[in-house]
């Protein structure tokens, strides 16, 4: 039982849905990024996404992709998240999901990194370039160190991978609300609503939908068909840009 589990399980017993944001690591600077998540933990956050900037972010549309080069131009590499983390941890118990893609955990090594990551204070990760057919490398030492293994499910997903999926995911499962890349416009149709309910059927872990979502009224839709509602490119736009997300954070937080 971890930071993640816990957190749902308090929300449940509350009658709540998850906020998850997203940010960048390192963009524009890991400072910032410290304190960008205790602004959004202050602000309603239940869960912080963290991404690790990676040269080819193959799921990610145009404003992730830039916010990860800003990052790398910063000098961000996966061990100064790492450390980053460490620090979050000294003032803040929010659990902490990284999203990285597998190249700098494969060059990190798996048991190193899991290792490290555990170390360090993060409850899960998702690697959307490592499917769940081939996982069991990673999977394996990270139910031994205790790091959830958040896996992906899309619209097109068929009962056979939502199984496989099930299985394979701890903490909850990441539905991917679109057939396309992060910050995609978003369109809810009823095969959306049928797939979760579905998952919902043959598993009691929580459903949090990412993807597309960018408005408050977006947002609380979702949150009435799944357990818990990711916001990533809208947020990161916002810092981009060099605006404040504290207000932007907070209407999200009561749309949810």
């Amino acid at each position: 039982m971890n930071r993640i589990h816990d957190t749902f399980s308090s929300l449940k017993k509350k009658g709540k849905k998850a906020f998850i944001p997203y940010i960048m690591a390192g963009d524009p600077s890991l400072d910032a990024t410290k304190q960008f998540v205790l602004d959004i933990e202050a602000a309603g956050a239940d869960i912080v996404e963290l991404g690790v900037p990676f040269s080819d972010p193959l799921a990610d549309g145009p404003t992730i992709q830039r916010a990860a080069e800003r990052s790398m131009n910063s000098g961000t590499t996966l061990k100064k998240v790492l450390g980053l983390i460490r620090e979050i941890r000294r003032v803040s118990d929010i659990p902490l999901i990284l999203m990285t893609y597998y190249n700098p955990v494969f060059k990190l090594g798996i048991e190193p990194f899991i290792k490290k990551a555990v170390s360090a204070g993060v409850d899960g990760v998702i690697i959307p370039d490592l499917i769940p057919d081939e996982a069991e490398e990673f999977i394996k030492p990270a139910r031994m160190y205790g790091l959830d293994t958040i896996f992906l499910l899309a619209p097109t997903s068929t009962p056979e991978r939502i199984n496989r999926v099930v299985k394979s995911s701890t903490g909850f499962l990441y539905y991917v609300s679109i057939t396309g890349i992060t910050g995609s416009k978003l369109s809810i149709e009823k095969s959306m609503k049928d797939t979760l309910h579905s998952i919902r059927g043959i598993t009691r872990t929580p459903v949090a939908v990412g993807f597309g979502i960018s408005t408050p009224e977006e947002a609380s839709v979702m949150a009435k068909l799944a357990d818990g509602v990711i916001v990533g490119s809208a947020i990161v736009k916002l810092i981009a840009q060099g605006k404040s997300i504290k207000n932007y954070v907070k209407s999200l937080r009561k749309a949810i």
